[in-house]
């Protein structure tokens, strides 16, 4: 019973992670400058521009490094599962780094330029080697991609501090054409997975305190200890720091996205637990529905930002452009109906199957290598 609730709170987080990163991705989406937009900090000197600098207060940064502890302790997980069957380890976890790398490619070419998938994918490689080596050793690549990770933070963030300098995004606008979109993507590509700098590092960082945090016991009924440190840190630390970069000017957003963000992931991977195992056993609707969104947490990620992309870009509705003059109040809007389809939806698929459609191919595409191989190992004289 305890497994299994531990694997249930891990599922509703995945779901909250998955809900988080659509509300930093939609201000993307709603910009009709695209992802100049969203790099453009609102200035918070009117009632609208303080209310969008409190919105992304709320979600940037922090979700996606939640997801990011998060397939850290699926790594752990994964590891775990081949050392009790026997198995050669990474073995055929590579094979799912491959995978997720071409799903995250054309989740970039096809749909979203600020897809996170790949960088994940040359991560996991990374980590999976680190999984099983000593504590000695994850400590030090924790330690030395923290240093890194923040050198590299804060020597950037200085020099747009001390200089006229600003993060700029790349050239796709929300009323360009899909194959307009795309051919950016291509020609852009750089530009685009610059980010790459900050994300490998810091999710290295990230991946591997997941391990060492599930390890650890901090998920579990019996990890209360650890969850009200990660509240202390994450929450009574992280959220007045991040409060601070958020408001702090457009100098300021590297700093705010990849140092302070991050911590308060922290604080929320011992939040939502602390507060599951004080629940009643029997789930209401709404954590059925983050627990369905968790379990088919690729399915939803990629579906939402498919969603957002028809009705927001111009070569679907043109929400974007038709609402410009409605900031950030719509956006709102979109956010809580684009969140309540995927809880219906993914609750309903689930109720019929037992993946969601995406992990189902996916599925299929892991198991079809290791089915020929055992087929061609049963006929060998």
């Amino acid at each position: 019973m305890a497994g299994s609730r531990r694997v249930a709170a891990l599922d509703v987080i995945r779901g909250i992670a998955i809900l988080g990163t659509l509300g930093t991705n939609i201000w993307i989406f709603t910009d009709p400058l695209g992802a100049a937009g969203f790099l453009t900090t609102p200035a918070p000197d009117s009632v609208a521009g303080f209310a969008e600098t409190v919105l992304r207060f709320l979600t940037n940064g922090k979700f996606l490094a939640l997801l990011s502890l998060l397939f850290g302790i699926g790594l752990e997980l994964q590891y775990r599962a081949a050392v009790r069957r026997g198995r050669r380890w990474p073995g055929w976890y590579l094979w799912r780094s491959a995978l997720l790398l071409v799903e995250g490619l054309l989740h970039y070419v096809l749909i979203f330029e600020f897809d996170v998938l790949m960088y994940y994918a040359v991560v996991s490689v990374l980590v999976a080697f680190l999984v099983g080596r000593s504590e000695r050793v994850q400590r030090g690549w924790l330690i030395g991609a923290a240093a890194l990770h923040v050198t590299v933070v804060g020597l950037l963030t200085a020099v747009l501090v001390l200089s006229d300098a600003t993060v700029s995004g790349g050239a796709a606008a929300s009323t360009d054409s899909w194959r307009e979109q795309v051919g950016t993507r291509l020609t852009e590509f750089g530009a685009y997975r610059a980010e790459a700098l900050f994300a490998i590092p810091l999710s290295t960082v990230l991946f591997l305190a997941g391990v060492r945090l599930w390890r650890a016991g901090a998920l579990t009924a019996a990890g209360r200890v650890a969850q009200v440190r990660l509240m202390r840190i994450g929450l009574g630390i992280g959220v007045p720091l991040n409060l601070l970069t958020s408001f702090a000017g457009q100098e300021w957003f590297l700093a705010d996205r990849y140092l302070a963000a991050p911590l308060v992931a922290f604080g929320l991977l011992g939040l939502v637990p602390w507060l599951l195992h004080r629940m009643r056993e029997e789930a209401g609707p709404l954590r059925r529905g983050l627990t369905a969104v968790g379990r088919s947490a690729l399915s939803c990620y990629v579906g939402q930002n498919l969603v957002c992309s028809i009705l927001c870009y111009g070569w679907g509705f043109g929400l974007a452009a038709a609402f410009a003059d409605a900031r950030p109040w719509w956006i709102v809007a979109l956010f809580a109906c684009v969140c309540a389809l995927l809880l219906l939806l993914a609750s309903w698929w689930l109720s019929r199957f037992s993946r969601g459609p995406l992990e189902q191919v996916w599925h299929w595409a892991y198991q079809a290598p290791q089915r020929s191989r055992e087929r061609v190992d049963a006929t060998a004289p």
